[in-house]
C-alpha cells in the first residue's frame, strides 16, 4: 500500500488525540493484517468511496485507553465501554478520516465518507468490505494500545 494513502490517517489519529484528548501515542511497526478479528475492545470503522479510490479505515482502542480519552474529551469516566463511549469512538473515527480526507484531497484524491460504524466486545470482528490489502498500525500509550487499520483497493 502506498505511504501517501497511509500517512494522512496516521497524522489524523495523532493530531485528533493530541489536540482533543491531550493524549500522545507512539507508533509501532506496521504490518499486513490477514484476519477480521480486532486487537482491542472497541472499534470505529468508516468507508470511503471516490471516483478513483475505494477504501476503509478503522481505529480500535483497548478499554483503559479509550476510557481515559473519554474522561479527557468529555469529562465523564464510565467504568466500561458503554453507548456513550461507542458514540465517542464514532466521532473520533470521523475526525481522523476527515483530517485524512482533507490531506488526500490536496494530493488529488477525492472521496466521500460513510457514517462510522462502531463495534465493541472482546474478539469482535472488523470487516473492511474492500478488495485490497489491510495494513494494521499499532500505537502505544501507557494505558493501552490503539490500532489503526487501513484498506484501499489501490
Amino acid at each position: 500500500m502506498n505511504a501517501e494513502f497511509v500517512n494522512p490517517f496516521i497524522a489524523g489519529l495523532l493530531n485528533v488525540l493530541e489536540t482533543m484528548a491531550q493524549t500522545t501515542l507512539s507508533p509501532g511497526k506496521p504490518k499486513r493484517k490477514n484476519s477480521d478479528v480486532a486487537s482491542g475492545d472497541v472499534s470505529g470503522l468508516i468507508g470511503m468511496v471516490g471516483p478513483d479510490i475505494k477504501g476503509s479505515m478503522s481505529i480500535t482502542f483497548e478499554e483503559k485507553l479509550i476510557l481515559d480519552i473519554m474522561l479527557k474529551m468529555v469529562g465523564e469516566a464510565p467504568e466500561e465501554v458503554d453507548a456513550e463511549v461507542a458514540d465517542l469512538v464514532g466521532e473520533v473515527t470521523n475526525m481522523i478520516c476527515g483530517n485524512a480526507k482533507r490531506d488526500l484531497a490536496e494530493k488529488g484524491f477525492e472521496f466521500g465518507m460513510a457514517t462510522p460504524v462502531v463495534v465493541s466486545g472482546k474478539q469482535h470482528s472488523i470487516s473492511h468490505q474492500v478488495d485490497g490489502p489491510k495494513i494494521i498500525l499499532p500505537f502505544n500509550h501507557e494505558l493501552g494500545k490503539a490500532y489503526l487499520e487501513i484498506c484501499f483497493d489501490k
